[in-house]
């Protein structure tokens, strides 16, 4: 089994965060997005990995590269990085990765995190992962028959066809198929949206009559921007607090401070006149002094006082000192 990642660019529904650090390298509960989806793919596969294909923006850099393969050697399998260096769509993306994509496989996008416990239905061509939801008009969604196969992809439908949202995980028994495909979309220059999408290359593979099932998942987080990104680390914490999981590291100092579980605190953190939680990340390194921090994410070795903080996201090595209560600011930042 593979898992290809694509990860594109850094994006910038999550700026100033994304300036200095991509995306899917952000800490949810203290682990980078990407690394968590890997291992929860990983573990709800059940399966040896053989290889996790990795592509990103070659500005990325050697060192981010060195922990995307650290990501895989630590499942065990061979960590491999492409370049997608133009914003060309899911399709090109994916086809970036060509040399890799032989065998079953999982394509994962890297700016989301999932909960579940699933099988992969082994007479399926295809797993297409949904999550039913409230809006459907505002995702993409499948269409169903009556044996519950996939029968159509429909983006951000305008009348109802059914409330299961694609979330951007894909398994495919032969990834290969896919890539031929994907080829002619390449090669007949079909575009949507002014970019080359996976899901013409899989209505062609319908087309074909090969058979696509929906895969449900128990719990879907969007990391998509500063208040959703904030939401999914309260809900991994509390994920994570439930299933016993020690979040707190057994060095912080306190003095006069209190931690509300769930929290995950890193790291060589210190806590003066403090109360932190419930729901709120501490990176390693921070400083947190006559300050109460609720229901947000600080990355890492930032100093934070004088601060009555909610609903708030900050960056790596910022300071902040004041009364503002919903804030984002990112790296190397200063408010004083």
């Amino acid at each position: 089994m593979k898992i290809i990642v694509p990860m594109a660019g850094r994006g910038s529904r999550l700026r100033p965060h994304t300036l200095t650090i991509p995306k899917p390298l952000i800490p949810i509960a203290g682990k980078p997005i990407v690394h968590r989806l890997v291992e929860d793919i990983a573990g709800v596969l059940n399966q040896a990995i053989e290889e996790v294909a990795f592509i990103i923006h070659e500005s990325f850099g050697k060192k981010i590269e060195e922990e995307l393969i650290a990501i895989a050697q630590k499942l065990g399998a061979k960590g491999t990085i492409y370049y997608q260096n133009e914003a060309l769509g899911t399709g090109h993306a994916i086809m970036c990765a060509k040399d890799s994509l032989s065998g079953p496989a999982v394509i994962a996008y890297a700016d989301t995190l999932i909960r579940a416990d699933f099988d992969l239905d082994a007479t399926a061509d295809s797993v297409i992962w949904v999550k039913q939801v409230d809006q459907p008009e505002a995702f993409g969604v499948v269409k169903l028959n009556e044996a519950n196969e996939i029968v159509e992809l429909v983006e951000k439908p305008v009348t109802f066809v059914s409330d299961l949202a694609v979330i951007g995980i894909y398994y495919f028994k032969d990834v290969a198929v896919l890539k031929n495909e994907l080829q002619l979309v390449l090669d007949n220059n079909i575009i949507h949206g002014g970019e080359y999408q996976i899901n013409d290359g899989i209505k062609q593979m319908m087309a074909k009559g090969m058979k696509f099932v929906p895969g449900k998942v128990d719990e879907w987080m969007d990391c998509g921007n500063k208040n959703v990104t904030v939401e999914t680390n309260s809900r991994m914490l509390g994920f994570l607090h439930n299933d016993g999981e020690h979040l707190v590291d057994f060095d912080v100092k306190l003095e006069n401070s209190t931690i509300i579980p769930p929290c995950y605190i890193g790291k060589n953190v210190i806590l003066i006149n403090a109360t932190v939680g419930p729901n709120v990340s501490l990176g390693d390194g921070c400083h947190v002094q006559n300050s109460t921090i609720k229901n947000s994410l600080v990355q890492t070795h930032s100093h934070i006082k004088n601060a009555n903080l909610d609903n708030a996201m900050i960056g790596n090595h910022a300071s902040f000192d004041g009364n503002f209560s919903s804030i984002s600011i990112g790296d190397y930042s200063i408010l004083e």
